[in-house]
């Protein structure tokens, strides 16, 4: 990791559908200047409002991190933020013509690729690492999701992801400032269970899902009639369950991609604490919900 401040050395363009509201927005990722943190702008919206990713403002964890400031509202930031978080960046803005980032390929692979190519431009500002004073702790009984945040001289997390899914069964990763995050973590994509998929529609979520943003894992037997649906259901006709137990519409980058994926995410959440933190981060079974309550008690102890 970076002893300085760093932001993009130009401007980057993505575009396509919201994984949860399938509405399609344009999304311009922009240098910004030291001790600017990461925020939001709307640009279709009349006074061009902006939110700051902070995790007071976090408003939605179903499935995907939503922050707002008032009525404005950006859905879906995890991935952006976490590439970001992965490649050092400390200040960007980020300008979103829509509710919802774009899903594009369901990982941090576009982002990374985009900004690798050119580097990042060094501020001269010194990173204001937070150094967090004592150990933080936030479980959720229901699920059995922990978080630990532990005083460290540097960034790490380590976290255990268990579905109790035969397909999946319990995967861990790692990352800290020696971790290649684009070639380790940031393509990993995300994933659903083939039987989440029907009830995931009927809520109003992964509205601009489809096969290829996405790893479906098929734990319980499928029939025909069943795949067929969801072939129709996403114009893609020849879909099989593979040896492995995966619907066949992509490979896997690795063996424990989606634990990886849940790493990526993890990164992404709490960025939200509003910058690096000099903590190693244990987490068993992250989510959205745990991981951006973590962010928030992180923030108001260092308040």
């Amino acid at each position: 990791m970076r002893s300085n401040q760093h932001t993009l050395k130009k401007a980057y363009y993505f575009e396509g559908k919201g994984l949860h509201t399938g509405t399609y927005s344009h999304m311009k990722l922009m240098p910004a200047p030291a001790d600017h943190g990461i925020k939001f702008r709307r640009t279709d919206l009349r006074s061009k409002p902006v939110i700051n990713a902070l995790g007071e403002n976090v408003t939605n964890t179903a499935r995907s991190t939503t922050i707002s400031f008032r009525d404005t509202v950006a859905v879906t930031i995890e991935h952006v933020m976490s590439a970001l978080t992965g490649l050092g960046v400390d200040n960007a803005m980020i300008e979103l013509d829509n509710i919802e980032v774009p899903i594009l390929d369901g990982s941090a692979r576009p982002y990374v690729e985009a900004i690798t190519k050119d580097g990042l431009q060094n501020q001269g500002v010194p990173r204001k690492y937070l150094d967090v004073p004592q150990t933080l702790e936030i479980r959720d009984e229901a699920s059995g999701s922990w978080i630990k945040i532990e005083p460290a001289d540097a960034p790490s997390a380590d976290i255990t992801v268990d579905f109790q899914s035969k397909i999946l069964g319990i995967q861990t990763a790692h990352w800290d400032e020696h971790t290649d995050y684009a070639t380790e973590i940031g393509v990993c994509r995300t994933f659903v269970f083939f039987h989440e998929i029907e009830y995931l529609f009927r809520n109003n979520l992964i509205k601009g899902g489809d096969v290829d943003n996405a790893i479906v894992i098929v734990e319980n037997p499928v029939n025909e009639e069943q795949l067929e649906s969801l072939s129709r259901l996403f114009s893609l006709p020849n879909l099989e369950i593979t040896a492995e137990g995966y619907l066949n519409n992509l490979q896997l980058h690795f063996p424990d991609e989606c634990g990886r994926h849940k790493l990526l995410d993890l990164l992404g959440d709490l960025r939200l604490t509003g910058g690096y933190l000099n903590a190693h981060i244990t987490a068993y079974k992250p989510g959205h919900s745990i991981n951006t309550k973590a962010a928030k008690a992180l923030r108001a102890l260092l308040r």
